[in-house]
């Protein structure tokens, strides 16, 4: 009874998500309610709903304190000095051009929010594009790469979920996924040099009498002690995070209330910033308490165990080792056909299960998803709307886009999945 009940409830999640009838946020709430209702369970749901809340809590604290720092530093100017570096030394080198697009993509997504990426890249490199006589579909591809894999950090949606959905922290699920983070970065570099040398060898240097890149105007001494402080900062968090030196959501809110008080010590610039951004941080928690709902009923009900163990039955024994992998290389086209609230929310806790009881860690499971799912496959898939920010600025079509990119983005995920399985984030 609880298994079937699942099953039909996570398929009537699966319908009502994609076929965007009902709105997630209902979705993860009243259809659990109704299952519990339907199963017995119904004298028990606000205890099973609290639970849920609470151990989804964390996440949504450290999502919340981290998209309003990086949007901070962004707002401070602590990536321009970057950009305007790169943009100098690529000058009209189309090659060089397309490689610094990678590189300035990944350092603007470290606030895990594709829409802004996008709007910030696209304005910036489009008009250089233009006047190079470069193709939108070679910027949007770039841009989509150095997204996709930069999506993975634990403040960004995919992993916010994959955590939420299987009661996991950062040091669980992604600390493990760095080295193949890393190797997925470089793999991003490499193929912008190859995309940019077919470029290069479309149109030739391209050499342009004014300087290419923003004027970095000169700072006050007051400016310069928060541009160095902000650097300091940041990097501490890496560091921290790198080390797992103390729980992230902490970390975060101590940094924030530290960067704001430096960079905005008013408070009329500090509700400039929460009006400006607050409408992210709104929809990403609201969302992650919605799963605290979901996970919360389905796992206090005992219907993911249910389900698990009835699809252990028609897994062949032989078969469990693989299941990290599989996950891992049918992640990314998979973004093509889940969301990321259907994959992370309606699939993934099933999946974890069924591999917890041949002996695989969930977290595993968990780490696999995110190499691929709604990460380096999120800028090309049509269920996100970010990706139409991106293709929409840059004036390319949505075939040309997944035609042309879906290959390197694709090999991003089994870049990342091999360094996963070489370093035993995930096994085989």
């Amino acid at each position: 009874m609880l298994a079937a009940s699942g099953f039909v409830m996570i398929a009537l999640f699966l319908l009502a998500v994609l076929s965007r009838r009902v709105s997630v946020l209902i979705a993860l709430t009243a259809l659990p309610v109704l299952a519990a209702l339907v199963t017995g369970h119904g004298g028990e749901l606000g205890g099973l709903i609290a639970e849920g809340l609470t151990t989804v809590a964390p996440v949504a604290i450290m999502i919340t304190f981290a998209v309003l720092y990086f949007s901070l530093m962004v707002d401070a100017g602590l990536f321009d000095p970057a950009v305007a570096r790169v943009l100098r030394w690529a000058k009209g080198d189309p090659l060089k051009i397309t490689v610094g697009t990678a590189v300035l993509t990944v350092l603007v997504a470290l606030d895990g929010d594709g829409a802004s990426t996008f709007l910030i890249m696209v304005s910036a490199m489009l008009p250089i594009y233009r006047k190079l006589g470069m193709r939108p579909l070679v910027l949007a591809g770039v841009v989509c790469l150095g997204a996709g894999v930069m999506n993975m950090v634990p403040w960004g949606g995919p992993t916010a979920r994959a955590m939420a959905a299987l009661d996991l922290d950062s040091g669980d699920l992604f600390v493990p996924a760095i080295p193949a983070m890393i190797a997925g970065i470089l793999w991003v570099i490499f193929a912008a040099f190859l995309i940019g040398r077919a470029e290069r060898r479309r149109l030739g240097p391209i050499e342009l009498d004014e300087t290419i890149g923003p004027d970095l105007p000169r700072r006050t001494r007051a400016e310069s002690v928060r541009f160095w402080f902000n650097v300091v900062l940041t990097l501490a968090l890496v560091v921290v995070l790198l080390l797992q030196l103390a729980d992230l959501e902490v970390v975060f809110v101590l940094a924030f209330v530290a960067a704001l008080l430096v960079n905005r010590p008013s408070w009329p610039r500090q509700q400039e910033l929460f009006e400006k951004h607050g409408h992210n941080v709104v929809l990403v928690t609201t969302m992650i308490f919605a799963a605290g709902v979901f996970t919360g009923i389905l796992g206090g009900t005992g219907m993911i165990e249910a389900m698990a163990r009835a699809l252990v039955g028609v897994i062949p024994e032989g078969a469990s080792g693989i299941l990290p992998v599989a996950v891992a290389i049918t992640s990314m086209p998979l973004s093509l056909v889940f969301t990321p609230d259907a994959y992370y929310f309606g699939v993934l806790p099933v999946l974890a299960e069924t591999a917890a009881a041949f002996g695989v860690d969930p977290a595993e499971i968990g780490t696999a998803a995110i190499l691929g799912q709604m990460t380096t496959g999120f800028p090309l898939s049509p269920l996100t709307a970010s990706t139409f920010i991106l293709i929409g600025m840059t004036g390319v079509s949505l075939g040309a886009h997944q035609r042309f990119i879906f290959k390197w983005a694709f090999g991003t995920t089994l870049a990342m999945t091999a360094v996963a399985l070489l370093t035993g984030a995930i096994s085989f």
